[in-house]
């Protein structure tokens, strides 16, 4: 698969805007490598499990992040071959394992891809506004200290 020029991912990004985002590819412009990117990712993920669980149920994210990888898996085969594998619900080490495994721009596109196409996918369900509302306490990427992702406390 031939890696996209950074200003084209950052170009073609169509995720909807939300206050303060940062996306996995800024990451990967500030040197964190494949590793460094997928913990940022797990970390987004279990946000968002946290944020919409008690609302849509631990089953309906997993299907909705299960959709998610499978529509983004198009792109990204490694994400692809996770949304054929048996996932838990808020367990997400498939995921951490396939994009280790990418360039660290590959890593950070795909995970921009799987979010936006969540964000789609759960705006499409209830609307904009509603889904904006429910994935704002979760949206923020955590921070990368020391190599490791800090997950930021849900508001």
């Amino acid at each position: 698969m031939k890696t996209p020029h950074l200003r084209e991912v950052i170009g073609s990004r169509m995720q909807p805007e939300a206050p303060n985002i940062t996306t996995f590819v800024q990451l990967a412009a500030r040197d964190a490598d494949a590793s460094r990117i997928a913990e940022a990712a797990v970390a987004q993920w279990s946000n968002i499990d946290a944020a919409l669980s008690p609302i849509i149920g631990q089953s309906g994210v997993a299907a909705l992040f299960k959709r998610s990888l499978r529509l983004t898996g198009v792109n990204y085969p490694r994400l692809h071959a996770l949304s054929e594998s048996t996932l838990r619900p808020g367990d997400h080490p498939g995921l951490r394992a396939a994009l280790s495994q990418e360039t660290a721009l590959d890593a950070a596109a795909a995970s921009d891809a799987l979010l936006r196409t969540f964000h789609e996918l759960l705006a499409n369900l209830i609307g904009d506004s509603l889904a904006e509302r429910l994935l704002r306490s979760a949206w923020n990427l955590p921070s990368i200290e020391n190599g490791h992702a800090a997950r930021e406390p849900a508001p």
